[in-house]
């Protein structure tokens, strides 16, 4: 597991596990998502939200400051004053340019790309490097960092008999292990990757235990 503070992992107060995310659902940094208690159990783990605070408030502070300018200007018009120059001049093109232009068909899709990429951001959960774990408890999510399961699968996989070098990569569906093996059948090295990743994932306490794809081979000769 990787130390407190550092890479991804996000250690609870008091807890010096490392590697591990612990969050009440008081917790400003992720959205807690609360799931119906299962009997004896802590209930569903879901994924962690990422708060994208700075997007957010981007976002706000563009349509606030465009709404505003805009409904000044209506309230200035409806005061008897004359509207602002830009709006008389954009009314004045938009009233002039055929809605077949390619120059206004490129400006509505990239509106159109523009806010379904924002929709998606409201409504997928982010912080795809944190794997939900099991919930032992229903005010506790916990959850632990991509990086620190590849590399404790990794230190797994170091530990088989035969195994030169090993990279895992752990991902949110799939664990994919890459072996180089010096000695020993590759078959037999392939099986007892198999066993000691397949324990290992299971050892990680996940709430949705990722697939294993294991692929053993020679070293390359060299000259």
């Amino acid at each position: 597991m990787s130390e407190p503070g550092a890479g991804g992992a996000h250690p609870a107060q008091g807890d010096d596990r490392g590697g591990v995310l612990e969050q009440d659902r008081l917790s400003s940094a992720t959205r807690y998502t609360a799931g119906a208690p299962a009997d004896g159990g802590g209930g569903r783990a879901g994924r962690f939200w990422s708060a994208r605070r700075v997007p957010a408030a981007l976002v706000a502070l563009v349509v606030l400051g465009a709404a505003g300018l805009l409904l000044y200007d209506i309230a200035a018009v409806r005061a008897g004053h004359r509207a602002m120059d830009w709006r008389r001049e954009l009314a004045g093109e938009l009233a002039r340019q055929p809605l077949d232009e390619t120059w206004m068909l490129v400006a509505a899709a990239v509106a159109m790309a523009l806010g379904v990429w924002l929709i998606l951001f409201a409504l997928t959960p982010g912080l795809r490097a944190v794997l939900s774990m099991r919930r032992d408890s229903a005010h506790v999510q916990a959850g632990l960092d991509r990086d620190a399961a590849a590399l404790a699968l990794r230190d797994r996989a170091m530990e088989v008999s035969g195994v030169q070098s090993v990279k895992v990569r752990a991902g949110r569906r799939k664990v994919k292990a890459h072996a180089q093996s010096h000695f020993r059948a590759l078959d037999d090295v392939r099986a007892d990757l198999d066993e000691a990743l397949g324990n290992g994932i299971r050892e990680l306490g996940l709430a949705r235990p990722p697939s294993l794809s294991v692929r053993v081979r020679r070293p390359a000769k060299k000259g």
